[in-house]
């Protein structure tokens, strides 16, 4: 019924590491994102690519491994459309993606905080309307635990190839553009200087 404390004790560990490098990394800083949003700053998708080209290599590496499982999860179009409707209305109001408003609050940032809030208060409302939303997550069809790599009949590591490829384009082109970054504006700034 419960996970291995020993898989739960790493969870965790893993967890405070990803949030001291999106602190680190300046993701966990609205001016950062809100520069994201603007294409002016470009921070947040290098750091968010290099998670996720790692992650992938890892995740990849270890099942090889026999270390690890995937646990596929089914592709439900309906649900995969409300949460992007409600992930990106999360982000157009708080300006945090759900990582990035934990690491804000590890912070201290009171906004986030908020924002950390409404998404447990909107994760206990998914669980309490759990049952009546099935008919709208299943309405666009149950594709079943499908990957990107057994949809294509090539193997997992030419994807990760893909992604890393891709990845690394990304930031050349993005670090050959003239930098123009603004530095991110605190709050009362503005006022302390007039």
């Amino acid at each position: 019924m419960f996970e291995d404390p020993t898989r739960l004790v790493l969870g965790l560990l893993t967890g405070v590491v990803f949030g001291f490098l999106l602190q680190k990394g300046r993701v966990a800083k609205y001016g950062v994102i809100l520069g994201q949003l603007l294409l002016k700053d470009w921070t947040v998708v290098k750091i968010m690519g290099s998670a996720v080209v790692v992650g992938s290599v890892g995740v990849f590496a270890l099942v090889d491994g026999g270390q690890a499982s995937l646990h596929i999860k089914p592709l439900l179009l309906g649900g995969v459309l409300v949460g992007a409707v409600l992930f990106g209305a999360g982000m157009a109001v708080l300006g945090y993606c759900p990582g990035t408003s934990v690491a804000a609050c590890g912070e201290g940032r009171r906004d986030a905080m908020v924002g950390v809030l409404g998404m447990l208060a909107g994760a206990g409302l998914f669980v309490a309307l759990y049952s009546p939303l099935q008919p709208l997550i299943h309405a666009w069809g149950d594709y079943g635990k499908l990957t990107l790599h057994e949809w294509l009949g090539v193997s997992p590591w030419l994807i990760v190839a893909g992604l890393v490829t891709a990845s690394l384009l990304i930031v050349w082109f993005v670090e050959s553009r003239p930098h123009r970054r603004e530095p991110a504006e605190t709050p009362g700034a503005r006022h302390a200087a007039g």
